[in-house]
């Protein structure tokens, strides 16, 4: 049974028990489905994952705690006739305000837009239990019961606290010296700081779009062809038109989250986890094409990679629960120093022929983050199709400016293609 303390990345996306920060995850069938067999495919995920039969216990102890409850409610499943290819939008806009608020009900809603050939699937979960990976990894499992209900999914075991992926050698007396240092620090940096009252009271807002087959297959080439990664070239057309659209506004810089699953593999693929570290990308100095900047940023990008220790990460965060409120509170408060958060989640592995239906397509996870920046952008692959959500609020980007980014970024991405 669960019970342990939030982590400290945990408890940066959980925010307070009143400020919702979920993400909503879509998928495109064709074909006929079963609400009967929804409820069973659902019933075995919930099995499956511990974080899906818990809830968030405030009251009781310093910090939040989950607490795994035996008498759980199954994930609830809401239904709504289609009408439009655009009703998924807006229903993900309605559920990042979704408040998983009652104690009995999980962490976790299910949307199905049902139409008569085609209908959309949408996970909506917290922030706090999940990554992208594990949205993707709760699809694949819906799906496949969806598509054959006896279907079995193997269980695991949920780890108890961060100790639970610390090193053998790990030298616990030294390392508490440096995070009392680094609390110290912390604690001076957030003293010297002025407190802001700024926060986003505009709309939050999603942009969506797909780069067809063969302009996908194209940027792939071409990249292939200078030696860079996707990635990197996406994180340079954005930084460049971000910089031209917003001029000395711009901050030339993008924050990157990283799949913590390349660290520590004790977290499985199919493990339901929220930690992501991040990443900071920025351009060089001066005047240069984007595919000299991709190159820079792949090999910055690689060169940290290297450096990321992302178990004394966990552990070192966990010295840190003291000062998350006031975490929390800069977020909401101050621009940062990007000028956006880039995550690209590469190839999704679902698998699109079923033997009662076809996955069409998916649509990259939507956010609306309660942070003053929240200038996101999330990228999946999937059939050939590169998938764009962008995100921000209105008091921050207009969705105006936003559009001449995408616009820029877009002909950036073109004109590169054509060189």
């Amino acid at each position: 049974m669960i019970k342990r303390k939030l982590m400290m990345v945990e408890r940066i996306m959980y925010v307070d028990s009143g400020t919702p920060l979920n993400c909503v995850f879509t998928a495109k069938i064709k074909g006929t489905l079963h609400e009967a067999d929804f409820k069973t495919a659902l019933e075995k995920i919930q099995k499956k994952h511990s974080l899906l039969r818990s809830r968030i216990d405030t009251d009781t102890e310093q910090y939040p705690f989950f607490i795994e409850e035996r008498e759980m409610e199954a994930i609830p499943l809401r239904i709504i006739d289609r009408e439009s290819d655009e009703d998924w939008l807006h229903e993900s806009e309605k559920e990042w305000f979704r408040m998983f608020e009652d104690h009995r009900k999980p962490l976790a809603q299910l949307v199905w837009i049902k139409g008569n050939e085609v209908s959309e699937i949408l996970w909506v979960l917290p922030h706090c239990i999940c990554d992208g990976t594990s949205q993707v990894t709760l699809m694949r499992e819906l799906l496949c019961l969806l598509d054959d209900p006896t279907m079995e999914l193997d269980t695991y075991q949920a780890f108890s606290s961060v100790d639970d992926f610390l090193p053998s050698g790990f030298n616990t007396k030294k390392k508490v010296r440096k995070a009392r240092l680094y609390l110290l620090m912390a604690r001076l940096f957030f003293l010297m700081q002025k407190k802001s009252k700024k926060r986003n009271l505009g709309k939050n807002y999603v942009i969506h779009w797909k780069l067809n087959p063969e302009i996908t297959n194209q940027i792939t080439s071409k990249c292939k062809a200078h030696g860079v990664s996707v990635h990197s070239l996406l994180c340079a057309s954005f930084m460049q038109a971000f910089q031209e659209i917003r001029g000395a506004e711009a901050k030339r810089k993008v924050i990157s989250p990283v799949d913590v699953r390349h660290f520590i593999p004790e977290i499985k693929q199919d493990h339901v986890f929220a930690f992501a570290p991040t990443i900071e990308l920025s351009l060089k100095k001066g005047n240069h094409g984007i595919f000299d900047q991709a190159g820079h940023i792949k090999k910055d990008l690689l060169e940290k990679l290297e450096k990321i220790e992302a178990r004394e990460l966990l552990w070192m965060g966990e010295q840190m629960h003291p000062l998350v409120e006031r975490m929390i509170s800069m977020l909401k408060s101050t621009h940062g120093g990007h000028d956006i958060t880039l995550s690209n989640m590469g190839k999704i592995n679902i698998p699109d022929q079923y033997q009662r239906f076809e996955l069409e397509t998916i649509m990259s996870p939507t956010v609306a983050f309660p942070w003053l920046n929240s200038n996101t952008l999330v990228t999946t692959t999937y059939k050939q199709e590169m998938d764009f959500t962008l995100m921000s609020n209105e008091d921050f980007l207009s969705r105006q400016k936003a559009t001449e980014i995408k616009d820029k970024a877009l002909e950036l991405l073109t004109v590169s293609l054509q060189n």
